[in-house]
């Protein structure tokens, strides 16, 4: 996708900032004019190298109180936020019978509690200024197909798609559009840990997928900023499916 300046006087946060696929949307969204900050449970010495080009805040998503200094923070030093993504997210994985409730509880605190808290509380900030804007919570084909041994995480992710579309049935009326992009295999944060540690793995899941092939943190991030573009104005409440087709084939 060939920069441009669409996305100029934008101000984007994206949680999970220090991530791979956090740091592909933050690239793309800068690469469009956007100015960007990013938010991570991870202090700054461990990613300084990673995020030196963003504005970044040391941030647990979770916690209601830290989503609201992060975003005065960030308006205070780039401007009112008007692209939010959230994106931060954990994976603990165990089979849905050994899941322990620390572990079910800590998926859900990430994923599904602490998305919706930032998207609720950029979005009050921006009715109160009368701004319109965009929500694009990052999802996962797993919110509509059952996996093994991930039980907690694509229960977050299908109870987030469900808040993507109350939130956008919500906001609506005030010019804020709410979406889900929602990938398939990614060869990037904890899939290409698992990928890298287990010979033929990223082989068998390549073949698995119709079109044979893994998708790129790049890839997603195009997604997002196809639906931030101010010339998207109709879709809201929609899931934007990269799965390669996954979703044709297989359930699981």
């Amino acid at each position: 996708m060939k920069p441009d300046r669409l996305l100029a006087g934008q101000v984007a946060v994206i949680s999970g900032g220090a991530g791979d696929i956090g740091r592909a949307i933050a690239r793309r969204l800068h690469a469009h004019g956007a100015r960007v900050a990013l938010g991570d449970v991870l202090p700054i010495a461990k990613v300084r190298a990673r995020v030196a080009k963003f504005h970044y805040t040391e941030v647990d998503v979770s916690d209601s109180s830290a989503n609201d200094a992060w975003l005065t923070r960030v308006t205070r030093d780039l401007g009112l936020p008007t692209l939010i993504i959230p994106n931060a997210a954990v994976v603990e994985l165990g089979s849905a019978l050994d899941t322990s409730v620390e572990a079910w509880n800590r998926t859900l605190n990430v994923n599904l509690t602490g998305a919706f808290l930032l998207a609720q509380l950029a979005a009050r900030r921006l009715l109160a200024a009368r701004r319109r804007g965009r929500i694009v919570f990052v999802g996962s084909w797993a919110a509509h197909a059952p996996h093994p041994n991930i039980a907690a995480y694509c229960a977050a992710k299908a109870g987030l798609r469900m808040a993507m579309q109350c939130l956008a049935l919500e906001l609506a009326p005030h010019g804020i559009l709410v979406n889900e992009v929602a990938p398939g295999r990614v060869d990037a944060g904890l899939s290409k840990r698992l990928f890298d540690q287990t010979p033929g793995f990223r082989e068998r899941a390549r073949a698995e997928v119709p079109i044979r092939s893994l998708l790129d943190p790049s890839e997603v991030a195009d997604g997002v900023a196809y639906l931030c573009r101010p010339d998207n104005r109709q879709m809201t409440g929609s899931v934007l499916l990269l799965d390669g087709g996954l979703s044709l084939v297989r359930a699981v």
